[in-house]
């Protein structure tokens, strides 16, 4: 019998990465966006997380002979009135990096006291197939925004979100220990659950 294929809907390789890894216990075939070609990009309009993960996941679906997970996650700041939000991705400039995203929430929530720099990193999933919708998942996680970076692993925000629970930013956290505890790992163990809960051969 042949393996399920699944599509991630990202070509950012962190992401996928993680994703990756933690679905590697379900015997499905586990492509992400830089594996395959497709004409057309998704552009991602939404005001929420979920929008861009439903409409993204529907987008990629109709035409990959599979299923599809689309995933849409990011940081919000209190002090900050939510942002980045859906644009963390692309904070700073619409060619954003990782160091530039960083060094902006930096400067803009410079002098803020400690206890009010409080933030939460949010996850939304969604699986699909041929157009329709077969689970959604939402998971955050609670933290703080350092005054500088610390770390070297982990990617995006990782560096300068603490979480107060293990002492650390996620960036001093190694890979098995941030997924077990981060926002994408939570959702990502739902998803397991989900995957495992279905079967071998969970959808037709």
């Amino acid at each position: 019998m042949n393996k399920e294929k699944l599509l991630i809907a990202t070509t950012n390789q962190g992401k996928a990465n993680e994703i990756k890894s933690f679905l590697a216990r379900i015997p499905i075939q586990v492509f992400c966006l830089l594996d395959v070609e497709f004409n057309e990009s998704f552009p991602e309009t939404g005001k929420i997380f979920m929008d861009n993960a439903r409409s993204k996941s529907l987008f990629y679906s109709k035409t990959w002979d599979g299923l599809t997970l689309a995933e849409d996650s990011g940081l919000m700041i209190d002090s900050l009135s939510g942002s980045p939000g859906i644009l963390s991705a692309r904070f700073s400039d619409p060619n954003a990096t990782d160091e530039r995203n960083i060094q902006k929430v930096l400067l803009l929530i410079k002098g803020i006291p400690q206890e009010k720099r409080t933030a939460k990193f949010i996850c939304c999933m969604v699986l699909s197939k041929k157009g329709k919708i077969i689970t959604e998942i939402t998971e955050h996680v609670d933290g703080y925004i350092t005054n500088k970076k610390k770390g070297t692993f982990g990617f995006g925000y990782d560096p300068i979100f603490y979480y107060p629970p293990l002492k650390k930013t996620f960036a001093e956290l190694s890979s098995d220990k941030k997924n077990s505890v981060s926002h994408r790992g939570r959702a990502l163990k739902k998803l397991q659950e989900f995957f495992e809960n279905w079967g071998q051969s969970p959808i037709s």
